[in-house]
């Protein structure tokens, strides 16, 4: 898994049947700092983040082992929203 920051979001009125009813969401990778790093790309929400939150994400076919989205066309899917962050014993992220 992988920690990103939600950035925004995207729509797509057209897009495979599998994927109607899903929010997806644009991210970032965020690092142990809380920093965000490396290019957007887009995410399937199922866990109702919204825009500012550090999720974790799961990629490739760990992407594709969710009830929701078993043999669908996901290639990165929001499984949580972080609480807190602590690295080394310091805490580097706490939900406000």
């Amino acid at each position: 898994m992988r920690i990103a920051r939600v950035i925004g979001s995207a729509v797509a009125t057209v897009k495979a049947p599998s994927l109607v009813g899903h929010k997806l969401l644009v991210v970032r990778e965020a690092d142990e700092r809380n920093e965000v790093t490396g290019p957007a790309f887009v995410a399937v929400d199922v866990v109702g983040a919204g825009s500012g939150e550090l999720v974790l994400l799961a990629e490739g076919s760990g992407a594709r082992e969710t009830s929701t989205t078993t043999d669908q066309p996901v290639d990165a899917i929001i499984v949580g929203i972080l609480d807190s962050l602590e690295v080394d014993g310091t805490v580097t992220f706490r939900k406000s």
